[in-house]
């Protein structure tokens, strides 16, 4: 099954609004054809209705970093599902480790966020991976397969074959490492092959799961070669417009 590479920029909490809308401006127009490949920003919440009016027109997309389980009530200082949904904003970026590490999300809450997030018509990037400590002692698929089983509880088939998974190892996530493409085939094969135990051969063939942790213009196109990698999840390259469309370069 031929499934749409995935390239999603992290912001993380970078930027001020004029920064934000200096780079909307230099990648306007500039990306290639989203029948080719889904181009996506993850921006900090305070920038996504700016963004969403500037980009429009463009095939660029708007990812929300995080968003709650609930639509609305009292809850200071969280962001609406529905209310990020309202802005036409196409995916949230939930479970990502920093967010599991700062914040102590855990795998019910991720759960949790993703039914909300589907509910509400958005599509939610679903974020997995290790420590260092995990990897080391090998137990990278038993824990991978653990928060893949636990965000998808409960969802439906077709929900899961439209949903994205990102595959981060923590150890790789700002700090220059990076798995070699071989090996984060190999993970993003684990959560391949659990959700075919979970959902059947179908759902894990159109499940599009992304590798993120030191992804550069320079080697995103060897993982993207590989079977189980339909995109990538990058954080620091992706601040600068420059190099955010340089990623993009393996399509053409």
């Amino acid at each position: 099954m031929s499934r749409k590479p995935i390239i999603a920029g992290n912001w993380k909490m970078n930027k001020t609004l004029a920064e934000a809308h200096a780079f909307a401006e230099a990648v306007k127009g500039k990306a290639p054809s989203a029948d080719l490949v889904d181009t996506v920003i993850g921006s900090p919440a305070l920038f996504l209705a700016p963004l969403a009016y500037n980009l429009k027109d463009d095939v660029i997309q708007l990812a929300a970093q995080n968003s709650y389980f609930e639509n609305a009530g009292a809850f200071t200082g969280e962001n609406s599902p529905a209310a990020i949904a309202d802005l036409g904003i196409e995916y949230i970026i939930i479970g990502h480790s920093e967010r599991r590490g700062y914040f102590h999300e855990t795998d019910e809450d991720i759960n949790k966020k993703a039914k909300a997030i589907i509910a509400n018509g958005v599509t939610p990037i679903i974020c997995c991976g290790e420590t260092l400590e995990t990897y080391e002692v090998g137990k990278t698929a038993e824990w991978v397969e653990g928060q893949i089983t636990a965000a998808l509880k409960d969802l439906t088939p077709e929900q899961v074959s439209n949903l994205v998974i990102a595959y981060e190892p923590i150890w790789a996530i700002g700090t220059g490492k990076s798995a070699d493409a071989n090996t984060a085939d190999e993970t993003c094969g684990v959560v391949r092959a659990t959700v075919e135990k979970l959902y059947g051969k179908n759902v894990s063939e159109a499940v599009r799961i992304q590798y993120g942790g030191s992804v550069k213009p320079e080697n995103v196109a060897e993982y993207m070669s590989k079977e189980n990698v339909d995109g990538a999840l990058v954080g620091g390259a992706s601040l600068e417009a420059e190099s955010f469309l340089a990623l993009l370069d393996f399509v053409k």
